[in-house]
C-alpha cells in the first residue's frame, strides 16, 4: 500500500484550499457527534457505561497473551484454522497462497481496516488475483485509489457527480445521473453479481472472544454476512488486540462501540460465526482460516504507555471531535487510520521518523479522550511520542538527535531553568531572531522545525518585554 504519512503538512495545506472539504467538514462531524450524544443518553448513566467498557478494553489489553491463547485453543475446537502472521507480509503471503491452491481469479472483501493496514489489495492484483471491497464506500475509495476519508464513511465526501464519472468510465452505470440512490443500485447491482461464483472472501473481525472461540462482524450494508457466506473458503483477518475476555464482554462492547460509530443502538447487521457451517446448515464457509496478525504491535507492548493505544477499537467518534480531523480530514493522514486514532495507531506501526508530524498535529484540547469508549488518553501518548523525539529515542523507528539540534536543546533547557541566562539570552537573541524571520532564515537553515515553521507565519519580537515595558511605565509614573 502506498503509504504517504510524511507528506501529511503538504497534503493538509491542499485540503485547507479545498472549499469543498472545509464545507463537509464544518456539516458532518458535528452532525454525527450529536447522534452519538443522542445515543448515549440512552444508557441511564453514560459515564459509568464508557468507564466500564474502558476498563474492559484495558483488561484484555493487560491479559493478551493469555486471551489469545484460549481464544485459538477455543476457535480451533470450533473447526477454524487459526495462523499466526507476524507481518503484513506474512499474512498477504498466506492469503495469496490459499487463493492459489483453491484456483480463485477474484475474491470479495467485506468492509476491514487492517486488510488497508496490510496493503492486501495490490498484493492480490500483483498476484493475479482481483480483489472487489464490496461496501459501497471502501469500493469507491478503491477505484479512486484514495486512501479512506474517515474510518465509518471511506468515500463520504467524495460528490456524487465524481461517482458518476468513475462508474461511467468502469462501466458499471448505463445512464448518467447523479442520483445517489441510482448510483448505490448501479453498484449493489455490480456487486451483487460477484458472489454468485465466489469461491473465497475475506473480511476482518470486530471482536474475537475468547472462552468461546466466536468472532463478531459490526456492519450496515450486509456485505460482510454475503463475503462470509457465499464462498466455500473465508478469510477472517484480525490484529491481536481484537480480542476480548468473554460473550457478556464483547456484547456490551458492541452497545457501546454501534452509538460511537454511528449514533446508532445496535447496527443493522451484528454476526456472530462459530467456525465454519456445520452439516445440517445450509449457509456459511465450509473452511474458515482466521488470520492473527502482529504487524509490530508486539514489539511495543512492554511499553505500558504505547500499549494503550491497542485500547482503540476503531469507532473513529474521535474523529469527529479532533479540531485537526474536522479542519483538514481524512487524506493528509496518508494510510488507513486518521485522526486521534491514526496519531496514536500509526507511529507504533510505521515508526515515529514517518509520522513525526500526525502526533505533533494536535491541540491536546483532550477532546478525543473525552469521547474515546475505550479510555485511550490521546494527549498524553501524543506527549510521550514528543518526548521521545527530544529523548533522540529510536525504539519507535525514529532517529538520534542530530548534534546542532542537541546543542539548542541544552542551551534552551539551561534558558527555562535559570532566570538569569534567560533575561541574558532573551536580550541577545531578540535581534538576531527577528532578522532571521525577516530573511526567512528560520524555515530554511533550521531543519528539526522546518514544518513546524512552514505551517506558521512568526510575528517579530517587540524591540521591549512587557516586563521591561511595564518597568518603564511604573518609573514614569
Amino acid at each position: 500500500m502506498d503509504i504517504k504519512t510524511e507528506q501529511f503538512v503538504q497534503v493538509a495545506e491542499e485540503e485547507l484550499k479545498n472549499e469543498r472539504t472545509r464545507l463537509f467538514l464544518s456539516l458532518l462531524p458535528p452532525a454525527v457527534s450529536q447522534r452519538r450524544q443522542a445515543a448515549m443518553s440512552t444508557f441511564s448513566d453514560p459515564k459509568a457505561a464508557m468507564s466500564y467498557c474502558a476498563s474492559v478494553r484495558g483488561a484484555a489489553v493487560d491479559n493478551l497473551p493469555d486471551l489469545l491463547e484460549e481464544f485459538e485453543k477455543n476457535a480451533t475446537a470450533n473447526g477454524a484454522k487459526v495462523i499466526w502472521a507476524r507481518d503484513a507480509a506474512e499474512a498477504n503471503e498466506f492469503v495469496v497462497q490459499k487463493a492459489r491452491e483453491k484456483g480463485v481469479s477474484y475474491v470479495t472483501k467485506g468492509k476491514s481496516m487492517v486488510t488497508e493496514e496490510l496493503g492486501l489489495n495490490p498484493v492480490l492484483e500483483q498476484n493475479g488475483i482481483e480483489a472487489f471491497e464490496t461496501d459501497l464506500g471502501e469500493y469507491i475509495a478503491q477505484q479512486l485509489k484514495r486512501p479512506p476519508f474517515h474510518i465509518v464513511g471511506p468515500a463520504i465526501n467524495v460528490p456524487p457527480e465524481e461517482i458518476r464519472d468513475l462508474f461511467m468510465d468502469i462501466g458499471i452505470l448505463e445512464k448518467a445521473t447523479a442520483d445517489p440512490v441510482e448510483l448505490g443500485l448501479a453498484a449493489r447491482i455490480y456487486l451483487r453479481d460477484k458472489f454468485h461464483h465466489l469461491k473465497m472472501g475475506i473480511t476482518g473481525i470486530n471482536m474475537a472472544i475468547a472462552d468461546t472461540g466466536s468472532i463478531i462482524n459490526v456492519e450496515n450494508e450486509g456485505n460482510i454476512r454475503f463475503t462470509k457466506a457465499a464462498p466455500q473458503t473465508q478469510i477472517s483477518i484480525m490484529s491481536i488486540e481484537k480480542v476480548i475476555p468473554s460473550i457478556k464482554d464483547a456484547m456490551f462492547q458492541v452497545r457501546l462501540l454501534c452509538r460511537s460509530c454511528t449514533g446508532q443502538k445496535i447496527s443493522s447487521y451484528v454476526t456472530i460465526d462459530n467456525g465454519p457451517k456445520k452439516n445440517d446448515e445450509i449457509d456459511g464457509p465450509e473452511e474458515l482460516y482466521i488470520v492473527i496478525v502482529d504487524n509490530g504491535r508486539s514489539a511495543k507492548y512492554h511499553d505500558l504507555l504505547a500499549r494503550e493505544a491497542l485500547r482503540c477499537f476503531r469507532c473513529g467518534a474521535c474523529l469527529n471531535i479532533c479540531p485537526v480531523y474536522t479542519t483538514v480530514g481524512g487524506y493528509p493522514y496518508g494510510w488507513a487510520y486518521s485522526g486521534p486514532m491514526g496519531q496514536v495507531l500509526n507511529p507504533m506501526l510505521l515508526g515515529q521518523e514517518r509520522t513525526q508530524d500526525l502526533y505533533r498535529a494536535s491541540t491536546l484540547c483532550g477532546a478525543c479522550k473525552e469521547v474515546c469508549p475505550t479510555g485511550v488518553n490521546h494527549p498524553k501518548i501524543f506527549r510521550y511520542y514528543r518526548s521521545k523525539d527530544v529523548d533522540g529515542d529510536t525504539e519507535f523507528g525514529g532517529k538520534p538527535r542530530p548534534l546542532m539540534e542537541s546543542i539548542i536543546y541544552k542551551f534552551w533547557l539551561q534558558g527555562v531553568t535559570n532566570s538569569w541566562s534567560w533575561k541574558l539570552g532573551a536580550r541577545l537573541a531578540r535581534p538576531l531572531l527577528n532578522n532571521a524571520i525577516k530573511n526567512g532564515w528560520l524555515r530554511k537553515k533550521i531543519k528539526p522545525l522546518d514544518n513546524w515553521l512552514q505551517a506558521r507565519d512568526l510575528p517579530l519580537f517587540p524591540k521591549k518585554t512587557f516586563r521591561d515595558r511595564w518597568k518603564d511605565l511604573r518609573d514614569r509614573s
